[in-house]
């Protein structure tokens, strides 16, 4: 028996998730946004989707878990390729479905001379029935065929592969899914398995985000970090460049931790350690790789949210600024031109409630002290 397709997969998969669901097609299509005639076609596997959305969106209405989404997804995008795919004439071989049983009887055979063109003799219909007599291929030469025909269904599932997976990345369409037409471009504002991926990638490279398929806006402070660390552009989407990257898994978000940030800092800024940390913490919440959008354009980096402007007058880049050694020292050369924080007016409140517990810590302290 011959293996099912790609396609047939695709659809059994599909069947199932909609088989538990216990729903009918067209309540199931009302909520996943596509008709019950087209999901109708596509568990039967008359269909594949174009667009994986419609996929993503079956599966969650079907209440498919994280791990039935991926390997849906994997499944749609094999179905995918093998639908753009040539395809191959079945022959009937030794071990194949067996043919259909004719009716018993003597057989006249033609007694014509074969001719050049003609590769095996016919049989004609057996004596009154009047209904012809499907041709019948020798046994040597259908084994033949069958060799071809396995061999280029072989050859014919390489170059899909190959068309399908792009260069330089994994053999595996599982740890690929980026690559997928799905996932042709992922972005601020996403909800869905693309997401996912990247966000598990970006976990793996050390980084610090929940994996939840929302890119909001912690996935972007992530994705802009990985991009400096990595030497390219910060675009904050997930272009083919940034998708190579995160599958080498060469670049660490590894990076120090919240108390070895406060500590560096009471060491630097000697003169007002308490009030550096809150401006940090206000700042950043002493996370190294903190990235902050402005309105303008512009960026601020690191513990101290450096500003663009103020990394060209340092002689810093956001690279550098990523550096939570750099960054204290550049933070604290800012703070020694007028020995206060006006750079960072926007923890002003941090600022007075700093200097807040200071003073009560102090009036605590005098009540503290025996008399006499």
């Amino acid at each position: 028996m011959a293996a099912p397709s790609q396609t047939e997969k695709f659809a059994a998969c599909l069947r199932m998730l909609k088989d538990r669901s216990g729903r009918g097609y067209d309540r199931l299509g009302k909520e996943a946004g596509v008709s019950g005639s087209s999901l109708h076609r596509y568990c039967s596997g008359l269909g594949v989707p174009t667009d994986y959305r419609v996929v993503h969106s079956f599966g969650k209405v079907c209440g498919a878990s994280p791990e039935e989404l991926r390997e849906l997804h994997r499944l749609w995008a094999l179905a995918d390729t093998d639908r753009n795919a040539p395809a191959v004439t079945a022959v009937t071989t030794e071990g194949g479905p067996e043919p259909e049983p004719t009716p018993e009887g003597p057989v006249v055979t033609a007694r014509t001379a074969p001719g050049p063109d003609a590769a095996a003799p016919r049989e004609t219909a057996p004596a009154g029935t009047g209904k012809p007599r499907r041709p019948r291929v020798p046994e040597k030469l259908s084994s033949r065929f069958a060799v071809l025909a396995g061999a280029v269904v072989v050859v014919m599932g390489l170059v899909a592969g190959f068309v399908w997976m792009p260069a330089d990345a994994p053999p595996s369409a599982e740890d690929g899914l980026l690559y997928s037409s799905a996932c042709k471009s992922v972005s601020m504002g996403q909800h869905d398995e693309c997401v996912r991926e990247v966000q598990t990638l970006l976990v793996r490279a050390k980084g610090r985000l929940a994996v939840d398929g929302d890119f909001g806006p912690e996935t972007l402070r992530r994705l802009t970090a990985f991009q400096v660390l990595a030497g390219m552009p910060a675009s904050s989407v997930v272009d083919e460049e940034t998708k190579k990257a995160l599958y080498a898994q060469k670049v660490s978000m590894a990076t120090w931790s919240p108390d070895k940030v406060a500590k560096r800092i009471r060491e630097v800024f000697a003169e007002d350690p308490g009030t550096a940390v809150a401006v940090a913490r206000c700042a950043s919440f002493l996370d190294p790789l903190w990235v902050l959008p402005n309105t303008n354009g512009s960026r601020n980096w690191g513990v101290f949210q450096i500003s663009d402007v103020r990394l060209r007058e340092l002689g810093g880049t956001p690279l550098r600024a990523f550096d939570p050694e750099w960054n204290i020292r550049a933070a604290h050369r800012l703070w020694s031109a007028r020995h206060d924080f006006h750079d960072w007016p926007s923890c002003e409140a941090a600022l007075k409630d700093a200097k807040s517990a200071e003073n009560a810590k102090g009036a605590k302290g005098a009540k503290d002290v025996p008399k006499g």
